[in-house]
């Protein structure tokens, strides 16, 4: 009794710990600026959420900036799935020449810093003449290394060599096996890389920073950051506008996670 109380005390501050910036930023978008800077701070929710939410739709076109974001991200995600599942269960289930090779270097890719690719990155975008429009925040991310490795270990031991070796005796093709065979066992990890990969290009904004040159296709973080002058910052305005960034995430998780249990206990209990 004494280990399970200790246990759940130690999960109940995890928790807080974890839940507490987001709070955080709810107070902060509640109340003034003032208010956030008053000592000692003020952690009570407050009532000008609607006041700041007024303000922040007035600095920057925050709806258009919204749409711009969730179809960047939505795209993005539908092709990394699309991509990366179909490379993963090449690697994991065929043998070509030069397999463990392309591996190695796809595995060598992780060592590079991101940072170090945004020069020669622009530079290929400036002569596809991509600079300004979203294919330079789509194509070049449609394909990533984490996502191949991740989802090959995974179908590795999921998707069943011999189910694959039948389904080749009834006449199967390539496509087939992928969209019959592999991808209803790959739809757990799919589940989770997609949550991972809507959430990174939702929050990017180095990339979209860099490379958006029309105001009217600014993405959502970038639109935020708008929101800082030089010499004043409403910090309750920017957590009114993160607060309200904050609510498609949420559902993409909760929805995401949702699907990524229930297919893995499915798949434990047909085990």
């Amino acid at each position: 009794m004494v280990k399970r109380a200790l246990v759940h005390v130690v999960l109940i501050v995890g928790l807080a710990l974890s839940l507490f910036p987001f709070y955080w930023m709810i107070v902060m978008s509640t109340n003034s600026t003032g208010d956030i800077f008053k000592y000692p701070p003020k952690l009570t929710i407050g009532s000008k959420l609607l006041v700041n939410m007024r303000h922040m739709l007035d600095g920057i076109d925050f709806w258009g900036a919204f749409l711009n974001t969730v179809f960047v991200a939505a795209i993005g995600t539908l092709l990394v799935l699309f991509f990366d599942s179909i490379a993963a269960f090449v690697f994991a289930k065929f043998d070509f020449p030069g397999k463990k090779l392309l591996f190695i270097i796809l595995l060598a890719t992780f060592m590079i810093p991101t940072q170090l690719s945004i020069v020669p990155q622009f530079v290929i975008m400036a002569h596809l003449g991509w600079v300004g429009s979203f294919k330079a925040l789509v194509i070049p991310g449609m394909v990533n290394a984490y996502g191949i490795f991740l989802m090959r270990q995974y179908a590795e031991g999921a998707v069943s060599s011999d189910l694959m070796e039948a389904a080749r005796l009834d006449g199967c093709g390539f496509y087939r096996l992928y969209w019959n065979i592999a991808l209803p066992v790959l739809r757990p990890i799919m589940a989770f890389l997609g949550i991972f990969t809507f959430i990174t290009a939702w929050n990017d904004y180095l990339w979209p920073l860099i490379v958006l040159t029309n105001p009217k296709k600014l993405t959502l973080q970038v639109a935020l950051s708008q929101l800082n002058t030089l010499y004043n910052i409403d910090y309750s305005m920017v957590m009114a506008g993160t607060l309200l960034a904050t609510v498609p995430l949420i559902v993409v998780f909760i929805f995401g996670a949702r699907h990524f249990i229930s297919d893995l206990a499915a798949g434990a209990i047909k085990g």
